[in-house]
């Protein structure tokens, strides 16, 4: 009872802080991962570190040393355009911020190296959990294969096969797509691009619609077309199936009076465009308490990206998760751990959900302008 068979489903930046941490203690750690392997796919853009979240659960799992070699701290800028490609805001000052960027492969590449090898089994799509009759949980394998475990962690996600177990709730689509581009060796090819987005977060705003960059390592610009859509946008203009300059050509046709200088940034761009669906579940996200059954990240308060809390809200929940396990009444402190992340959750994902509908509406520029006006007012008094 008191040294639980654990197993984590996803291998998600949650769910590996969990397994490092639980593995460190010598505990009895699976985690399941859908994906065949790391380079199955692109594993996505870049993200900043918080010191009061994400850096909390990387110290924890000890970890603080080697995320430094990829945390880049000189990529904390940030600036607005308006939709004439007029700079609106510039902050360059990066000597005192402490959210440095880390690209999203090299932060997944480092926890999965932190692991024993044997703790992430590959290819092993999990179809749903089923409760044993005396304790415990089976999970139940794509394959049709099972295994007990006196723990089964949902860590996997918007669309967790582990949630419905404890939640009827289903993520929302909040009407907004983010389509990702990217252009390699970006310095060097278009020193003009480069010098716009400069060294961080970029946005271009107007119409309702966002224009984003960001730096990314290897001198790789990340950058994305933020529309309001419907949910299948994508697809039926067969961008799906495209991968030339008719696809981009089309996504620039959405932005009709826009500066041509923020346009190259679509046009100069290469390789597959991904499209990303922002879905959300409601504020304050809770469900009964399961012993064998729990949620972290995605699964439990997918949110937002304005705010880049996702991410570094999961590695908390997955180190506090840990933490929680190895306790001698492990149920218990299982218990208040679901308390203290719900609580924590709730006013990022609130908040998160209010800020992307601000920068998507016709205020959008004049909502963004505040809000650095804010940050920066709060950090001149600290």
């Amino acid at each position: 009872m008191n040294d639980p068979k654990i197993g984590i489903v996803g291998a998600g930046p949650g769910g590996l802080v969990a397994a490092r941490i639980l593995s460190l203690a010598g505990k009895d750690v699976t985690v399941f991962e859908r994906e065949s392997s790391f380079s199955e796919r692109s594993q996505g853009g870049s993200l900043d570190i918080h010191a009061d979240a994400g850096q909390i659960a990387l110290r924890k799992a000890g970890l603080m040393d080697e995320f430094r070699k990829i945390a880049r701290y000189a990529d904390q800028e940030n600036r607005i355009y308006d939709k004439h490609g007029k700079l609106m805001h510039v902050d360059t000052n990066v000597a005192n911020k402490d959210r440095p960027e880390t690209d999203r492969g090299h932060l997944r590449g480092m926890l999965l190296k932190s692991l024993p090898h044997k703790v992430v089994r590959w290819g092993t799509p999990v179809a749903g959990v089923m409760p044993l009759p005396k304790s415990g949980c089976a999970l139940n394998f794509a394959d049709g294969a099972s295994e007990r475990f006196d723990l089964v962690v949902g860590a996997d996600g918007t669309w967790s096969k582990v949630r419905p177990l404890l939640s009827d709730a289903i993520p929302k689509y909040t009407g907004i797509t983010l389509i990702e581009f990217g252009i390699d060796n970006v310095d060097e090819r278009f020193p003009d691009t480069a010098e716009m987005a400069g060294r961080g977060l970029t946005f271009a705003l107007g119409d309702s619609k966002v224009l984003g960059a960001h730096r990314l390592a290897n001198a790789h610009l990340g950058g994305y077309v933020g529309l309001r859509v419907a949910e299948d946008w994508f697809q039926a203009n067969g961008l799906d199936e495209r991968d030339d300059m008719g696809a981009r050509e089309l996504l620039c046709a959405e932005f009709a009076g826009w500066s041509d200088d923020l346009l190259r940034w679509i046009r100069r761009s290469e390789g597959k465009l991904t499209p990303r669906g922002i879905y959300e579940l409601p504020s304050g996200h809770r469900w009964e308490y399961h012993e064998s059954v729990t949620l972290l990240g995605d699964a439990a308060h997918v949110m937002s990206p304005w705010g880049g809390d996702g991410a570094n809200l999961a590695m908390l929940d997955g180190a506090e998760l840990a933490e929680a396990l190895l306790q001698p009444d492990w149920r218990t402190a299982v218990a208040r751990f679901e308390e203290i992340m719900c609580a924590r959750a709730e006013g990022p994902a609130r908040d998160a959900s209010e800020a992307i509908q601000e920068v998507f509406s016709p205020r959008g520029l004049e909502h963004s302008l505040q809000l650095w006006a804010h940050t920066l007012g709060q950090a001149g008094q600290e």
